[in-house]
């Protein structure tokens, strides 16, 4: 995973930037609150994962926010919204905008964007 403990990281400081090809933007909007999930994936395909992609999908398993993925990977946002946009493009997972009414929040989304701030 990018994201470890500092006392016993051996990891470079270089990580980041070399998992997402030196991209800080992704390729499209990634709002935060956006929730992803992952997709369905054939057991040999689970082969060719980068370890970033892997420890995605096994968050995704239920629904995640981009906030909630940068957090529990312990990555910048940026980092985050680059790899969640290009896994979408490769089909690894979906993504589930928030659809606003007149201006107005999705209530349903904001309590599951909630209840995921206080499980962490």
């Amino acid at each position: 995973m990018l994201g470890s403990d500092a006392a016993g990281d051996d990891e470079p400081l270089f990580r980041p930037y070399a998992v997402t090809g030196g991209r800080s933007e992704p390729r499209f909007h990634l709002a935060i609150e956006t929730l992803v999930s992952s997709s369905f994936i054939m057991e040999e395909d689970l082969a060719l994962l980068t370890p970033e992609q892997d420890a995605i999908i096994g968050l995704c398993r239920s629904y995640r926010s981009v906030a909630e993925i940068s957090a529990l990977l312990r990555v910048p946002l940026g980092v985050a919204r680059v790899l969640v946009a290009d896994m979408v493009d490769e089909g690894l997972v979906r993504i589930h905008q928030p659809h606003l009414d007149e201006g107005r929040p999705d209530l349903n989304m904001l309590e599951r964007v909630l209840s995921g701030l206080r499980r962490l």
